[in-house]
């Protein structure tokens, strides 16, 4: 699989929600041979098969089967980001204009959002045949704008301003003669009538094309890097690592990680556990040799982290800041908003050597708590060693955010060692490599 920066700006740019950001996923794991697998059906396996499931559509995991399993290698990732969801009745409108009524979805930086041209994609359920099933949308044009209010009746604006999401952030759709086109477009983008939409999951996007600049290239920027950086290379080194082991190679999409992972298809959910689980016992494991597999195991949680801002170098840790271009970021955090600890990162440490990619540890300042990630979410289901690791990154959260053109590759080939070396634990707190 290819995974070059081109290649990731094409895949940003088809996945305008974490429902395209799977369905992409999707194509590729058919084009490498996987088959998708039904949670509401039963399982049979065999050793060599290649197989994938989803969640609501929204998360994934696939998995090759090895001739014996005596471990898991799974590495994570998140595919949603930070944006505007539309509330279930989005218009408002007026003779004047016809504005859309949204909310905030996770930890977004409002004002990045503002005068530049912005979509609707997501997901609609449509009654078809005397069922309901779902559709992916995606208007897939410069359909809505929020316009920042003039200096001149905003004189805080540079000052310090701080948006009302309920005020400041309603996108401008239509003018007037536009009310009730929203649901008809919607509805067009599915290829059905607007009185066969039952529901629908909507979000904003930014239209902004991802681009490659710097004086020699060696930096880009696009929307939903964070985190769709790490699910793209995550899953290059998912389908290019060779070599059997005996520990089955797991790759895993999570939702709504930027909202604390508490759904059906978030790491705080039994997604992982059942698919390990079912996998297993699919394969005649019994339920000790499963626990055992899931003990022995090791997870790499992949969400990026933060570069050093060229502008506030003081808002950093002096002795543990990362860089753009520098490699694979290893996180680290005393109260477990990472959950690596010395075990972990001298594991994929000695990873990242065999590999021949350069490593990074980055630590918040000990007065600046910074955000959480999946990993030891996912860990109070299923307990096995984990590493936080991530790639450098600027304006995390931003509707266009930068990172480096290097690091793709880098992430790519650690994660591929990963999934190849022979990681065998001998004991609590004790490995061999081979």
């Amino acid at each position: 699989m290819e995974f070059g920066v081109n290649k990731f700006l094409d895949y940003v740019s088809s996945s305008p929600t974490a429902f395209h950001a799977v369905r992409e996923i999707e194509k590729v794991l058919s084009d490498a041979g996987y088959t998708a697998l039904s949670e509401a059906e039963g399982w049979q396996l065999k050793p060599g098969d290649r197989k994938y499931v989803t969640r609501n559509g929204s998360a994934l995991i696939a998995f090759r089967v090895p001739e014996k399993v005596a471990s898991f290698r799974v590495a994570a990732a998140h595919t949603d980001s930070p944006t505007l969801k539309l509330k279930e009745r989005a218009e408002d409108a007026n003779e004047h204009y016809v504005r859309l009524n949204v909310e905030k979805y996770g930890g977004l930086i409002l004002s990045t959002w503002l005068d530049r041209p912005l979509s609707v994609a997501g997901r609609v359920v449509v009654k078809e045949e005397g069922r309901l099933s779902t559709k992916l949308v995606d208007l897939g044009r410069d359909a809505v704008l929020i316009p920042n209010v003039p200096i001149h009746f905003n004189r805080q604006v540079n000052d310090g301003y701080k948006f009302n999401p309920q005020v400041d952030m309603l996108p401008l759709y239509a003018d007037g003669a536009g009310k009730g086109r929203l649901n008809a477009e919607i509805a067009e983008a599915a290829g059905v009538r607007p009185e066969d939409i039952y529901g629908s999951d909507l979000f904003l996007y930014s239209r902004v094309p991802g681009s490659v600049w710097g004086a020699a290239n060696e930096y880009f920027s696009a929307g939903r890097i964070d985190d769709l950086e790490c699910a793209w290379t995550a899953l290059a080194g998912f389908l290019n690592a060779e070599g059997e082991t005996d520990a089955m190679p797991v790759f895993s999409a999570f939702d709504n990680e930027e909202v604390g992972s508490t759904s059906k298809q978030g790491a705080d959910s039994t997604f992982l556990y059942d698919v390990l689980a079912r996998a297993g016992e699919a394969l005649g494991l019994s339920a000790g040799e499963i626990r055992a597999a899931m003990a022995s195991g090791f997870m790499a949680s992949a969400d990026n982290a933060h570069a050093l801002h060229p502008n506030h170098p003081e808002l950093y840790d002096a002795q543990n800041r990362v860089y753009m271009n520098g490699g694979v970021v290893i996180k680290h955090s005393a109260n477990q908003k990472y959950t690596t600890d010395g075990v972990s990162s001298a594991l994929f440490t000695e990873v990242c050597r065999r590999a021949d990619v350069p490593c990074q540890h980055f630590a918040n300042r000990s007065d600046i708590l910074g955000g959480g990630t999946l990993g030891n979410i996912s860990n109070s289901h299923v307990s096995m060693n984990t590493v936080d690791i991530g790639l450098a990154q600027l304006a995390m959260h931003s509707s266009y955010e930068t990172a480096g053109t290097k690091d793709l590759a880098y992430m790519a080939e650690a994660l591929k060692a990963f999934y190849a070396l022979r990681i065998r634990m001998t004991g609590d707190g004790s490995f061999t490599i081979g």
